[in-house]
């Protein structure tokens, strides 16, 4: 998959490094040439020197090839609205922006962008938003009989209660992180755009959960 970052600062930097480690092609945007120094000689993407929602600039950078997009600069402003570009006029189907004002989580979200607040930021959680599959182990019990993961849902769910999503898979949802919040539903709460779901499962059921979370809800009842 190919991949466009806007930034290269600490974020941007290991972003890029450890996506393209990871097998996929990587460009990425920012206004100060100089800031390309994080990225070391061993990188063999893209270093496009401009403005990241300027539409020249990310055509430059092969938006129009991208699979996914991150806008992890240090402007909240200038993050969303590339991530809106990178969704809205070239249809990239991943993208996830950086913030530093939880505030406007919000409002990110409504208009389908996921964000990840800077207080909370990792790297793994802006590459689950680039590169959603599958589940993801957080914990398991001594004999690894039982864990505890996140797993990725199709937006098909999005809509159904909770405790649907429970019937089908056999799982028990844990917990939902919801506009970089945790909540705890129960059975009757309904799963929206943008919820990170964490299931409770048994690990020999792990295939099947997987399978009922990416392919939606049964038809029947739909």
């Amino acid at each position: 998959m190919h991949i466009v970052i806007m930034g290269c600062g600490r974020v941007g930097s290991a972003l890029a490094q450890n996506l393209e480690q990871q097998g996929h092609t990587v460009a990425v945007v920012d206004q100060d040439p100089t800031a390309f120094r994080r990225l070391g000689s061993g990188f063999g993407g893209r270093r496009v020197t401009g403005v990241g929602f300027d539409q020249d600039t990310l055509r430059e950078a092969g938006i129009e090839e991208a699979g996914a997009f991150a806008a992890v600069s240090s402007g909240d402003n200038s993050n969303i609205i590339a991530a809106r570009v990178a969704r809205e006029m070239f249809g990239v189907e991943n993208v996830a922006a950086r913030i530093y004002d939880p505030r406007r989580a919000e409002v990110y979200q409504r208009l389908g962008i996921p964000t990840v607040a800077t207080v909370r930021w990792t790297a793994d959680q802006m590459l689950r938003r680039l590169l959603p599959s599958g589940a993801e182990a957080l914990w398991r019990d001594p004999s690894g009989a039982v864990q505890l993961a996140e797993v990725h849902i199709s937006p098909d769910w999005v809509g159904h209660r909770v405790g649907r999503l429970q019937d089908e898979t056999g799982a028990r949802v844990a917990f939902l992180t919801r506009l970089g919040e945790a909540i705890l539903p129960d059975s009757q709460t309904v799963l929206q755009d943008g919820d990170l779901v964490h299931v409770t499962m048994r690990t020999d059921a792990l295939e099947k959960v997987e399978a009922v979370c990416a392919e939606g809800p049964e038809e029947a009842g739909r």
